[in-house]
C-alpha cells in the first residue's frame, strides 16, 4: 500500500483494514499521532486526510491510500511555525501536552475552513478533542491569535 505522509510518500505492508493511526505509529514510527482513546471520542489521534480534520484511529489504511495525509510533524517545522502552532506557544496552552498534536491538527483544519471563528464555532468545533488539564481558555485564545496572524498574512 502506497501513503503520502507530510508529503513523503511510504511503501507499507499492512493489512487494509489496520488504523491509520496504528500505520503512522507503528510502521513510519510518527510519534506526534497520540493513541488517546481509539473509538474517536477523546481527539489526540487528529490528522489531516486531504486537508481534513480525521481521527487516524477510525481511518483504515486502504481509506488513506492515495489521499495525502498530514501529521503534525508535517504541519509546520520549527524554522517555519503554522500560525497555530506559534499561537500554542504564544498562549503557553499545553501543560501535560499529550493532547496537543490533536488539538493543533483539529484548529488548523477549522481556519483552513473558517478564517474568523466565533467562541461558539471555536467550541462547537472543538469540543471533541479533550483536554484532562482543562486548558480550553487558552486553546480559544490561541485559535484566535492564530485566526488574526492567517488573515494578516
Amino acid at each position: 500500500m502506497r501513503l503520502t505522509v507530510d508529503g513523503v510518500a511510504h511503501e507499507v505492508d499492512v493489512e487494509a483494514d489496520m488504523p491509520l493511526l496504528w500505520v503512522l505509529r507503528d510502521e513510519l514510527k510518527i510519534k506526534g499521532v497520540k493513541y488517546g482513546c481509539g473509538i474517536a471520542q477523546c481527539g489526540a489521534c487528529t490528522v489531516h486526510l486531504d486537508g481534513a480534520a480525521v481521527r487516524s484511529c477510525q481511518v483504515w489504511a486502504e481509506d488513506a491510500e492515495g489521499a495525502e495525509i498530514t501529521t503534525i510533524q508535517g504541519l509546520g517545522q520549527p524554522e517555519a511555525l503554522h500560525a497555530v502552532q506559534a499561537a500554542w506557544i504564544e498562549h503557553q496552552v499545553a501543560q501535560c501536552g499529550y493532547c496537543q498534536s490533536g488539538q493543533i491538527m483539529q484548529a488548523a483544519a477549522l481556519l483552513a475552513e473558517d478564517p474568523a471563528p466565533s467562541d461558539a464555532v471555536i467550541d462547537e468545533v472543538m469540543s471533541g478533542n479533550l483536554c484532562r488539564c482543562g486548558t480550553y481558555p487558552r486553546i480559544r485564545a490561541a485559535i484566535h491569535s492564530a485566526a488574526a496572524r492567517l488573515r494578516e498574512a
